[in-house]
């Protein structure tokens, strides 16, 4: 029995430390974790402290709070690769409200084949990162501190598979993916249609990049089927050492009754900029605007949707090289009065957030 347990120990750490072996082929695992601190002061108000409905990440008004805590597991071999990761924060609470209790502290399930010997073919299944969107849940691989109303509109995670191409010399990506829906993890109750998207990647040189992604599919149950259509478009840009810039455009279209030829529309334009002061600070920059008129994705209940226009400036420290903080102040301004203020609707709101992230 000693010797038995002395050799599965001997296992144990070699696996364990498999990233140190040189060998090109051999096996890796490798453990990872980030926590971002954030405080929000909303000039609004909201007295129940729970900020726009829109918005899913640093929901919270005038309370430090944890937008997301999270460890990651993640094994890689020349032909297998598998990442389990687990959250906590205001995060996954607001973005998985929506799924099954042992599903809501889940980030990333998956596991993932090579299916070629001569070339970069993946297939991956699971839950995974969205394929859709320029912006991540990960706060400090951001461009600004906060999300757009855009990201925070479109999936931040998604359940399926998918199969993908990586070029030799890394300049294209390619997938196709079949998934469970909309961002979700279990199918909706009496859904019985998959949903389907791709993703195209294309780098033309170290400054510039272009990405499309796409979803199609019915994120309702099937008797109350509504065929949605949605693209995403943007370019990454490098702009000298310093300047850095992203150009997004997104589009949707859902059909506004079951079997109709008729459908809303949705459509959401971005800019964002940012410059390399020095080498630990950076200054962020972003315009944006959201129309969703017939209320698809931002239902307001009033005359003329959701069509709201959004500015940010945030200004961004390294700390250390593993710490970064950052505040940012952003507003909104809408068509309507979509906003409350001491019980009155509002055309515009302001807030400045602040926060503070870890990662090892």
């Amino acid at each position: 029995m000693k010797k038995l347990i002395i050799s599965a120990s001997l296992m144990a750490f070699g696996i364990f430390n498999a990233q140190e072996t040189p060998e090109t082929d051999a096996p890796k695992v490798s453990f990872s974790a980030y926590a971002e601190i954030f405080y929000s002061y909303d000039f609004n108000q909201p007295e129940n402290h729970i900020r726009q409905p829109f918005l899913y990440t640093y929901n919270r008004h005038n309370e430090f709070n944890l937008n997301l805590g999270l460890v990651k597991a993640n094994y890689s071999s020349e032909n297998i690769r598998a990442n389990l990761a687990l959250m906590a924060g205001t995060y996954a609470q607001d973005n998985l409200s929506a799924e099954q209790d042992a599903l809501k502290l889940i980030n990333e399930a998956n596991i993932g084949f090579k299916i070629s010997k001569t070339k970069n073919i993946w297939i991956d299944a699971g839950i995974m990162p969205s394929h859709i969107g320029w912006e991540s849940a990960i706060g400090k691989d951001n461009m600004t501190l906060t999300r757009s109303i855009a990201a925070e509109n479109s999936p931040y995670f998604e359940t399926g598979a998918k199969i993908s191409y990586t070029s030799d010399n890394g300049k294209l990506f390619l997938s196709g993916l079949v998934l469970n829906g909309w961002q979700r993890i279990a199918r909706v109750e009496g859904n019985q249609t998959l949903a389907f998207g791709h993703q195209i990647t294309y780098k033309f040189s170290d400054n510039f990049s272009l990405n499309s992604s796409s979803f199609i599919g019915n994120d309702k149950p099937t008797d109350d089927k509504k065929m949605r259509y949605f693209h995403d478009l943007y370019a990454n840009f490098n702009l000298g050492e310093k300047w850095s810039a992203i150009a997004g455009f997104d589009a949707g279209a859902e059909q506004n009754a079951k079997g109709s030829e008729k459908y809303n529309l949705w459509y959401s334009p971005n800019l964002l900029l940012s410059y390399a002061v020095n080498a630990q600070t950076k200054i962020g920059g972003r315009v944006e605007y959201y129309n969703d008129e017939k209320g698809v994705i931002i239902g307001t209940s009033t005359p003329n949707g959701f069509q709201t226009f959004g500015y940010s400036l945030n200004v961004d420290h390294e700390i250390h090289k593993n710490i970064l903080w950052r505040t940012e102040a952003r507003g909104f301004s809408s068509k309507d009065a979509i906003f409350m203020k001491d019980n009155m609707p509002e055309s515009t709101n302001f807030f400045i957030t602040t926060s503070l992230s870890a990662w090892f």
